[in-house]
């Protein structure tokens, strides 16, 4: 989908100001329908990207933030009241709202998911089961990555992009 890509990371290539984007080495991307099996293909998809970069020591750590993220994601991208089961392919459209990015620079791995909601990664204070399971899942993704954080989308495109960090061998 080459603009449209490019468009939608510049705000997380912003956000990383010790990486120049330039120097990105591999990168990969994979969308996801929005219904809770995606989580799966995630880690599938992350399993095979680090194993193509010969990364697959990494991807227990990294599978795990991804898994968090994607869940998350996928909160926002089924509207409430619908069964994230019963959405069928014609109503996710050609352009499904969860896109997860797989980044990596010689020390640097980066996994970005988008997500069409504008509400910032954080506990509700209105929702209690959402902000424990939402505030348990950034704690773990805070834990098992070495820096996370997230942007609004720009332009056109509704939502965010929320990202983790990891770092690779020596500085």
């Amino acid at each position: 989908m080459g603009p449209n890509g490019s468009t939608m990371l510049e705000p997380l290539r912003q956000g990383l100001p010790p990486i120049d984007p330039a120097t990105v080495s591999n990168s990969a991307s994979c969308a996801l329908p929005p219904r809770y099996e995606a989580v799966r293909g995630a880690r599938k998809f992350t399993s095979q990207t680090l194993s193509n970069w010969d990364l697959a020591d990494r991807f227990d750590d990294v599978a795990l933030v991804v898994s968090e993220l994607v869940t998350n994601a996928l909160r926002h991208a089924v509207p409430a009241g619908t069964d994230p089961a019963a959405t069928t392919e014609h109503e996710e459209g050609l352009n499904p709202p969860v896109r997860l990015h797989l980044m990596r620079w010689a020390s640097r791995l980066v996994c970005a998911v988008r997500d069409p909601s504008q509400a910032s990664p954080e506990a509700r204070k209105d929702e209690e089961d959402f902000a424990a399971e939402s505030g348990r899942g950034l704690f773990l993704v805070e834990s098992f990555s070495d820096g996370w954080g997230w942007h609004p989308l720009a332009g056109t495109l509704q939502g965010k992009v929320v990202w983790a960090l990891f770092r690779l061998g020596p500085e």
